[in-house]
């Protein structure tokens, strides 16, 4: 574990397979956190929200990166990772389309996770 590794880092993907590296990134980073022992909120916002229903992971594809499912079942296992309420209901996504594990919470519960002392917050 990294020293002062107690914070939670809280990282939001806003891109999914219209912009493929940057939403690489933002799994790689919060799976890379999760695996050194920091606590990570993972929120799927924008076109990443497709990855919350079964599947879909599977379906991203990218050169040299880290497969999509795998670093979502760690992100799964060890850390939170949350669907935004608004961009669920454009796209017709409901509580009982998503992976299990995978909660439906919108801005204020953000806002509470990057407000609260020694939170980090990355977004993608």
């Amino acid at each position: 574990m990294l020293a002062g590794m107690a914070r939670l880092l809280v990282v939001k993907a806003t891109a999914g397979a219209d912009a493929p590296e940057r939403c690489s990134q933002a799994f790689t980073v919060a799976a890379t956190a999760v695996t050194a022992g920091a606590e990570v909120s993972f929120w799927l916002t924008g076109e990443s929200a497709w990855f919350a229903l079964p599947g879909r992971a599977s379906e991203f594809g990218l050169p040299h990166a880290a497969p999509l499912p795998d670093l979502l079942t760690v992100l799964l296992e060890a850390g939170r990772v949350t669907l935004c309420t608004q961009c669920a209901g454009r796209r017709g996504i409901g509580p009982d389309d998503v992976i299990p594990g995978i909660r439906i919470a919108g801005a204020a519960v953000f806002v509470e996770e990057i407000m609260s002392d020694g939170a980090q917050a990355l977004v993608y």
